[in-house]
């Protein structure tokens, strides 16, 4: 399938998204690559043979975000009156983080280069972050008289807890890859030219794991952030329940008593 914004491709169970507008940092602001993430993301969800997405983007960056020039003139999403540009913000970026935090398999952001605003935020999104020795993150809404619009509020303070995340917001500080290792915000910084490679050999061993266990243990990870123990534990039993039926569960004690006899 052919993109205007992004590339796509798949190799194996393991899909790989690619943010494509380098001449303007990869902004995520425009309405053909929001259209496009989230069609991605439904295409993932659909296809089970896929366990696996990562994220990054055409260098230089990662993502700077808006777009300030779209902002300046007061176009796109930009545009209109106050009230008009909340509903502008509701009917376009905000459908990123529905969509990416929609997706049933694992994520992972592949952080190449600078991930500055929505561009941080975006990495936020994603269930694991690795990071290039040259991204940088900055929460720099402020920095330019705005607040985070598309969700930053409620991701960072998940990633870093609250105070760092409101040091990192009142600040505007873009922080390298050590820093933010350092954090939490991240989970592993390589070097450049081994961002790509680092990030499909984690794929890969996540992708030896099941299918429909694999998706449902990402679900319960994030139910746990939002249910009670009881309700929790009424899932997972559930859930338990479809995996003790499976054929890789029979499989994987069937290999385990094999080796215990030899």
């Amino acid at each position: 399938m052919d993109f205007k914004t992004i590339l796509f491709q798949t190799e194996g169970p393991v899909a790989l998204l690619t943010l494509n507008l380098p001449e303007i940092r990869n902004a995520i602001t425009g309405a053909d690559i929001i259209a496009e993430i989230e069609q991605v993301c439904r295409m993932v969800n659909a296809d089970m043979n896929l366990k696996v997405l990562i994220l990054t983007g055409a260098d230089p960056a990662f993502s700077a975000g808006g777009n300030i020039k779209d902002m300046r003139a007061k176009k796109g999403m930009f545009s209109g009156s106050p009230a008009q540009v909340m509903e502008n913000y509701r009917r376009n970026v905000q459908r990123i983080p529905l969509a990416v935090c929609s997706v049933e398999i694992p994520t992972i952001a592949a952080v190449n280069g600078p991930a500055i605003g929505a561009g941080c935020d975006l990495t936020l999104m994603c269930d694991i972050r690795i990071a290039s020795t040259r991204a940088g993150f900055g929460e720099t809404f402020l920095n330019v008289g705005l607040i985070p619009g598309d969700g930053g509020a409620y991701f960072l303070p998940k990633a870093v807890g609250l105070a760092r995340a409101c040091e990192l917001t009142f600040t505007g500080d873009v922080i390298n890859a050590e820093k933010a290792l350092a954090m939490g915000l991240v989970n592993h910084v390589v070097a450049h030219e081994n961002l790509l490679p680092f990030a499909k050999s984690m794929a890969a061993k996540i992708a030896q794991k099941p299918a429909a266990a694999l998706r449902m243990a990402k679900r319960l990870l994030y139910m746990g952030q939002h249910s009670s123990l009881a309700q929790l534990l009424e899932q997972s039993a559930a859930y338990q329940a479809l995996c003790h039926d499976s054929q890789e569960h029979l499989a994987a004690l069937d290999a385990i008593l094999q080796k215990g006899k030899s």
